[in-house]
């Protein structure tokens, strides 16, 4: 054992300290003090004064004992769990584990992409997406006063001083000054370095024709989600289908650019292409709108279709709305009500009726009816619409002149030669209660009563027979008079030609049902020159066209009231046209609700529209005449 000794405190001799220490402890000397006594023992070597042996240990008591054991126990117990975690962690719960660090460490990238666009059947752009800004301001950063700042962004924006002022004053921070300012504004405001403001960059919808093509396009909303026309119906064929990329990312969330693929960011260029033709949209709406305003109609609507392939050229309602700024409208204009509200469509629905009388062999064109003027069916009267002026009725009528005088009890006599279940039978096959299947949203199936109620009562065929007792859609109404142009044979309308690239080419087409065959050709050829006599010498004269052979039928319903029965006003016009009646291509339907006046007829409302929309179509489809045109030689005098 090392013994240390205490440094003294100064540098005395060695003696001299001896001695000192002699004298303090009674003579003895310095190193006897300081040095303890030992002697070896025979049996357990060198012990101290004590009698303990050196460098044996002390005994340890019982209770430091029990606290070596219950740290001992501590650390083992402890040891042991950190075992049991590592082996829950490495090997029980590794998979869940490895998966949630890749979760963190990854993510499924997916790029915003803009809307494909849709154009016209020319090529003009009716829907696409461009670049816009969200306006926010946060009063409690501007360097200077919120009347200030609202004059400096008053003429920007095109909005009052007082109201941008009033607006800063309405919060401190988050407030939403504008939603869609175009890139120019944007940068304008951008350029003036005002602290307090914040511009969002995102993509907005934007159609550059404004409300010319909304009944069939319709709008997007804020979340890009389409809620009417085609936004809403080829919503999957808008948007780009890109899959989403998984890449890994850094500690700090940020995106590592070296897991992106070259062809992360790549866009198609392709177009959803429609069958309209803006040029014919705007002739048709034009034409419309002047005889609605005429005869302060409360909403109208035009369709144009090709008979031989289902394209709908035209389609047009009023009134509309600017889909740029569809929360400015009421929510009811967003129908495309040609397809959802359906009507009893009177006299445009007698052709049909013929033709379902010819083609079931109960009449022939030959045959000749008497028309009283008034009748009873089961207790109820039915007249003709000219009964009162005539004061009675025509007398024996053909079937032709049924037509070309729109002979309501004429039209009872030609249906009663029909069993009613044979007749109901015919009503379901040309389609009446099923929808069209036109590639638009929320289109109606109309209404028709019950087997048993139709043959159960006789007035239900009579009044069916001239229009009355069910109800079609507009576009039913124009598909079953397009089956009779087309020789028989009814197509599926649609107003979706496809997707397009920038070339023109075609990348992707919709299939269409092949055309369903109602009516023989000789049926339909029938119907229609029996048609195109009530155009020439009947009530559609309103729309011949010089040069043109013209087949058309006029219809003037009355309007059925939720009470029962009918309004005595309210009714609806109508006119039925197809061109040319020689070669026929296509057919043109003008519907007018409730127009105002006592000369309100389909003859004077509907048919001077169509005739309108007719000499657009000829213009633009360089449609040739029928006939030479005799030019009248001047006078001389």
């Amino acid at each position: 054992m090392a013994i240390s000794f205490p440094p003294f405190r100064n540098f005395r001799s060695r003696k001299a300290a001896e001695k000192e220490g002699q004298r303090l402890r009674g003579g003895q000397s310095a190193s006897a003090l300081t040095q303890p006594s030992l002697k070896r023992s025979p049996q357990r070597g060198l012990e101290d004064g004590s009698g303990r042996e050196i460098g044996e240990r002390s005994p340890i008591s019982p209770s430091n004992r029990s606290r070596l054991l219950a740290v001992w126990g501590v650390l083992m117990i402890g040891g042991a769990g950190l075992a049991l975690n590592l082996v829950r962690l490495q090997i029980v719960q590794a998979p869940m584990l490895r998966q949630r660090a890749e979760n963190q460490q990854t993510v499924a990238l997916r790029p915003f992409v803009p809307r494909r666009p849709i154009i016209d059947r020319q090529g003009n752009v009716v829907a696409i997406d461009e670049p816009a800004h969200t306006l926010y301001a946060h009063p409690f950063l501007f360097q200077q006063s919120r009347q200030e700042m609202a004059t400096q962004l008053a003429p920007i924006l095109n909005r009052p001083e007082q109201e941008l002022f009033q607006l800063f004053s309405s919060s401190d921070s988050g407030i939403r000054v504008e939603y869609d300012l175009p890139e120019e504004t944007a940068n304008r405001i951008a350029n003036l370095g005002l602290d307090g403001l914040e511009l969002e960059r995102h993509q907005q919808r934007f159609y550059p024709q404004q409300d010319l093509f909304a009944t069939v396009v319709g709008y997007v909303n804020t979340e890009r989600q389409g809620q009417a026309g085609l936004e809403y119906s080829q919503q999957s064929i808008l948007e780009r289908s890109i899959e989403p990329v998984q890449v890994s990312r850094a500690g700090d969330g940020a995106i590592i650019p070296d897991e992106l693929s070259g062809s992360f960011l790549h866009q198609d260029d392709l177009q959803l292409q429609i069958t309209l033709d803006g040029r014919l949209q705007r002739a048709t709406r034009l034409a419309l709108e002047q005889q609605m305003k005429q005869f302060g109609a409360k909403r109208g609507a035009v369709m144009v279709m090709d008979v031989q392939t289902g394209e709908i050229l035209s389609m047009v309602t009023e009134p509309s709305y600017d889909p740029n700024q569809y929360y400015q409208f009421d929510l009811d204009l967003f129908r495309t009500w040609v397809l959802t509200d359906s009507y009893e469509p009177g006299s445009t629905f007698k052709p049909i009726n013929v033709a379902i009388a010819l083609e079931s062999g109960a009449v022939s064109p030959n045959d000749v009816f008497y028309d009283e003027g008034r009748i009873e069916v089961d207790g109820w009267p039915i007249q003709n619409s000219d009964y009162n002026e005539r004061g009675g009725g025509r007398g024996s009528l053909s079937v032709q002149e049924i037509i070309q005088y729109s002979s309501n009890v004429g039209m009872v006599h030609i249906m009663e030669s029909l069993d009613p279940a044979d007749y109901y039978g015919w009503l379901e096959k040309i389609g009446l209660g099923q929808p069209t299947g036109i590639d638009l949203p929320f289109e109606s199936q109309g209404q028709i009563k019950s087997l048993e109620q139709f043959v159960g009562s006789p007035v239900e065929p009579a009044t069916t027979a001239f229009g009355h007792g069910f109800s079609v859609t507009a576009m039913q109404l124009l598909q079953l008079h397009g089956a009779l142009a087309n020789q028989g044979e009814m197509v599926v309308p649609h107003v979706v030609r496809g997707l397009y690239n920038a070339e023109g080419q075609a990348y992707w087409r919709p299939k269409l049902p092949a055309p369903r065959r109602l009516f023989s050709p000789q049926t339909a050829q029938s119907v229609l020159g029996m048609m195109e006599v009530a155009v020439q010498e009947g009530t559609g004269e309103s729309a011949q066209i010089l040069g043109y052979r013209i087949a058309g039928k006029t219809g003037t319903a009355q309007k059925p009231s939720p009470d029962g029965g009918y309004y005595e006003s309210a009714r609806i016009t109508s006119f039925v046209s197809i061109l040319p009646a020689e070669s026929p291509r296509y057919v043109v339907l003008v519907v007018i609700d409730e127009p105002q006046g006592e000369d309100a007829y389909g003859s004077t409302v509907a048919a001077p529209i169509a005739r309108g929309v007719m000499e657009a179509l000829i213009a633009i489809e360089g449609i040739p005449p029928s006939q030479p045109q005799v030019v009248e030689e001047p006078t001389e005098y």
